[in-house]
């Protein structure tokens, strides 16, 4: 990977990947105008946070167009080779301490006034939080994709989703049901299969989430699972390599020839599904001149407040309660990793941060 470019421009490559990614969208409603109304005014408000963003970029404070939230550390599911379990993000019991549901409202609102357009609520598993997403119903400003497991969606959430349009179920898929219950749990397919034609009855769109292993990467990127997931009504699928966490599991993660395989086949499918969504993590990063992570493009948010370059590198010395939002952006650990070059070192792929941990935590001594 090459080094810093100077000239390189994060802010214009952001807001023309959000503005890609909006086009898409809208393209991908058509056929629902309930969404598709949605998604025009949510173009409008987009724009006008592209102009907010970049009037702050002159003065000199950069601000990233999105951010990751994991609004709770708690999961029912104990998923192969989950890296938040193996790092202790994710448990079992009841979080002590997280962040209430009146304190992310208040970090929603403030990323709705810097201009910040998309926020990924994740976890555990983050329809534990409804007081949470109810909050983040409220800021038709930001499209919230909820990145969850499934187990929870019910009636109740279903009318929250009809109600709020800016609230966006992406669902965790692995392939076919074998390959799904296999990490996740048996049944868990099935039960993701409902959901999606529950969805569909009510004309609510949803995304899928795809963890990319070298055993599924051609399934998961076939005309038959993208077909099969289309038919439901699913508008997005968002690929994400497999970060290894042990070196057991380390053969399960795409090396370079599967990279160049998946970003070709998402390269077609871009071309040839135009009614559906296509975003590649961290495979979009690639001309980006870099890692996003730690405040170039996004950064995460623990459910403790912690303000962390992504949810693979949890390491923080500042937290959103005391500091709010621009002052994490001021974060010593972020400017440290935005001046250096570990954002953009050589590394075997997937998340370079996570690969570079040591290094990472020695910025903060």
């Amino acid at each position: 990977m090459r080094s810093m470019d100077q000239s390189f421009d994060i802010q214009a490559y952001m807001t023309k990947g959000v503005e890609r990614v909006v086009k898409d969208a809208v393209k991908a409603t058509l056929k629902n105008p309930k969404e598709s109304a949605f998604m025009l005014r949510f173009a409008a408000a987009s724009r006008a946070a592209s102009k907010r963003r970049a009037e702050t970029e002159k003065n000199g404070e950069h601000v990233p167009p999105f951010l990751i939230a994991s609004i709770t550390s708690k999961c029912n599911l104990h998923c192969a080779g989950c890296y938040s379990r193996c790092n202790h993000a994710t448990v079992d019991a009841e979080p002590v301490a997280q962040m209430t549901g009146e304190e992310w409202g208040r970090v929603f609102s403030e990323a709705d006034d810097m201009g910040i357009s998309f926020i990924l609520l994740a976890g555990g598993e983050p329809m534990l939080r409804r007081d949470v997403i109810e909050a983040a119903g409220e800021r038709p400003n930001i499209l919230f994709p909820i990145f969850t497991n499934g187990t929870f969606i019910d009636d109740k959430y279903l009318s929250l989703f009809d109600r709020c349009r800016n609230l966006l179920p992406i669902m965790s898929i692995e392939g076919n049901r074998e390959a799904t219950d296999a990490r996740r749990g048996k049944g868990i397919y099935d039960r993701l299969i409902a959901n999606m034609d529950a969805f569909q009855k009510k004309g609510l769109i949803f995304g899928a989430s795809v963890t990319v292993t070298t055993e599924n990467l051609k399934e998961v990127s076939s005309d038959s699972f993208i077909q099969s997931l289309s038919d439901r009504g699913c508008k997005a699928v968002i690929f994400v390599e497999f970060v290894p966490v042990t070196e057991e599991s380390q053969e399960l993660a795409p090396g370079d020839t599967e990279r160049e395989y998946l970003a070709g086949e998402i390269d077609r499918l871009r071309r040839e599904v135009p009614e559906m969504v296509f975003i590649s993590f961290p495979g979009d990063e690639k001309s980006s001149g870099g890692c996003l992570a730690a405040g170039r493009g996004f950064f995460h948010i623990n459910s403790h407040g912690g303000a962390e370059p992504c949810p693979f590198s949890p390491y923080s010395d500042v937290n959103v309660r005391e500091k709010g939002l621009k002052g994490a952006l001021h974060s010593s650990l972020f400017t440290a990793l935005q001046s250096g070059d570990l954002l953009n070192d050589d590394h075997r792929g997937g998340c370079v941060l996570y690969e570079k941990r040591e290094q990472v935590q020695a910025l903060l001594t």
